[in-house]
């Protein structure tokens, strides 16, 4: 089974659809959505399963003649200022060929468009490439020359993807050369549906066949977890807010089950493509509750009103009060749709049965008729379970750093060299663009590895929720430690689903999220205050030298940092 998928050639599906454009390779995205279609169809799941009704894949051949043409290796090879590559990129032609062949798929869909990356290494088995490359979203909104020339710009940016900073350092970490690498793009019609002005599916979602990650021995492995946003599935797979629902058990609650947890972790803005003005935007769910409530008739299992240290039904009165706060809470979400999730088992276990190994799937679900859509299939990128780790129970409490529990997995880190940890009061009173700068920097001097410690989520696309880093900015790092204080609105979440994470087990980075102030969980302050510190290119950044572990004990969940005896 598992050279079924290693050996399939994806290129007659689109050939003999007529949906290929050029005569190179058609990379590992494409490769995907087409065994996923093939496997649905022999399985007789067609009925309940669906895809975009056209993908349409521009092959690796486009790519090299773009570049020949062009006269772009230079430039990418000559200069590590990525704007001046993404000018030159939107400043090159495409072959006159191309453009007529662009202008013949806008002639068929006439629907809001993703471009999307397709690269000869993405979605490999052992290396995801998540995340790394553009995705591009517009309305396919006005005439046709003004619609061809967003469709043109949208692909000449994928290309130009191919040597932004972070793809750069996801293949230098991993021994890739640039001349490895070979960009195919996908053009497919944005799967959702007319609401008003707003185009977007009502609910969208990325789903593991396998979780290795879990909050209580209770949730099986072999079930997987869904990481499930209303509106457009950007929510889900950036370091944003969704909610996450472990297969097996989909009413637990990783975060905690109080009003406080559930709001840390809860949606309140949602993604769509404006179809006044064909740009992808957001919205405060406060602002839409109108919209929603008009366009959704199921609304009231994910949407709540929070007020008064309770949640309230949307549809209640408690709605007029000016306090209230709209929330996508998914609370009767598993309740009121449990054929969602029997139907979602299901095609996990029909992908891994098919492929082979465990698997990744991005989709997209509507509650009224139960459409389910897949919008993308690939491998689950490896990842290597350690063995049962004990912790000594006689570490003096001062040589314990850190110490978190949940969604802990087994690992262990000896004789690590430094800890870098950014300060988080001066994290709120800096610029946090500039801290994540410094961290690159330090992350670039410590390419043997080390230790990150720093305040909520990193990597997250909201300066708010934590320390806006690239891949690039912590590629070097052997454990992440996400710490949450107390009313600084910063929690660690793990966000399963999300490209962060990925990378983490792919690249094997242990993971450990620390919570101030709750029961058995430790950030020694005393410790971090008082020990001497190399300061990093900002003075929020700290660079301690020094011996220290990482025992992370993923049966009792429970995971600590420490410093070990001279």
């Amino acid at each position: 089974m598992f050279p079924r998928y290693v050996n399939y050639d994806g290129k007659p599906f689109y050939a003999k659809r007529g949906w290929l454009i050029g005569d190179g390779q058609i990379g590992g995205k494409a490769k995907g959505i087409a065994f996923a279609q093939s496997a649905v169809a022999e399985a007789g799941l067609s009925e309940e399963v669906s895809f975009p009704h056209t993908t349409f894949v521009i092959t690796t051949e486009v790519f090299d003649e773009f570049m020949r043409r062009n006269a772009l290796e230079p430039i990418v090879r000559g200069t590590e200022d990525f704007s001046q590559i993404e000018k030159a990129f939107e400043e090159a032609l495409l072959p006159e060929s191309v453009r007529s062949a662009l202008a013949g798929i806008l002639q068929r869909i006439d629907s809001p468009v993703a471009v999307r990356s397709s690269s000869i290494l993405e979605d490999d088995i052992a290396l995801a490439f998540a995340g790394k490359y553009e995705t591009r979203f517009f309305g396919n909104r006005g005439n046709l020359e003004y619609r061809l020339r967003r469709l043109e710009r949208a692909v000449k940016l994928v290309y130009a993807s191919t040597f932004n900073p972070t793809a750069k350092a996801y293949r230098r970490k991993h021994g890739i050369k640039l001349a490895g690498e070979k960009m195919a793009v996908i053009i497919q019609p944005v799967v959702g549906r007319r609401r008003g002005d707003l185009y977007y599916p009502e609910l969208a979602g990325a789903a593991f066949s396998k979780v290795f990650r879990r909050p209580t021995p209770r949730v099986r492995k072999e079930d997987g977890v869904l990481r499930l946003c209303f509106g457009l599935g950007t929510r889900v797979v950036g370091r944003s807010f969704a909610r996450t629902f472990f297969l097996s058990h989909p009413g637990i609650r990783p975060e905690g089950n109080s009003m406080a947890d559930i709001l840390s972790h809860a949606q309140d803005e949602f993604d769509y493509v404006d179809l006044e003005h064909g740009f992808l935007l957001g919205m405060d769910a406060n602002k839409a509750i109108s919209h929603i409530m008009k366009h959704h008739k199921n609304a009231a299992s994910f949407l709540e009103l929070a007020y008064d240290d309770s949640f309230h039904w949307i549809l209640s009165e408690v709605r007029h009060l000016a306090y209230a706060k709209a929330v996508f809470t998914f609370s009767d979400f598993h309740r009121r749709f449990p054929r969602f999730f029997d139907q979602l088992r299901k095609v996990l276990l029909l992908f891994e049965e098919t492929m082979g190994l465990p698997v990744d799937i991005e989709l997209t679900y509507e509650t009224e008729g139960g459409q389910m859509n897949i919008v993308q299939l690939r491998p689950l990128a490896t990842y290597e379970e350690f063995g049962r780790v004990e912790i000594p129970t006689d570490i003096p409490r001062e040589r314990i750093l850190l110490k978190g529990s949940g969604m802990v997995s087994n690992g262990v880190l000896e004789r690590v060299s430094h800890i870098v940890c950014v300060d988080p009061l001066a994290y709120l009173r800096s610029d946090p663009h500039l801290v994540a700068r410094a961290v690159g920097a330090a992350n670039e001097a410590l390419r043997g590895g080390y230790i990150l410690v720093g305040p909520g989520r990193w990597g997250s696309v909201n300066p708010a929720l934590g320390v806006p880093v690239r891949y690039g900015e912590i590629s070097n790092c052997n454990c992440l430690v996400e710490v949450g204080f107390s009313n600084s609105g910063m929690a660690p979440e793990l966000s399963y689903g999300t490209h962060f994470f990925l990378d983490l087990d792919a690249d094997g980075v242990l993971y450990l999220p620390v919570l101030e102030g709750k029961e058995a969980n430790i950030y020694n302050r005393e410790w971090f205050s008082g020990t001497p510190y190399e300061e990093g290119q900002h003075p929020a950044v700290r660079i301690y030298c020094g011996n220290f572990s990482v025992l992370l004990d993923g049966e009792n969940d429970v995971g600590v940092v420490i410093v070990n005896e001279p």
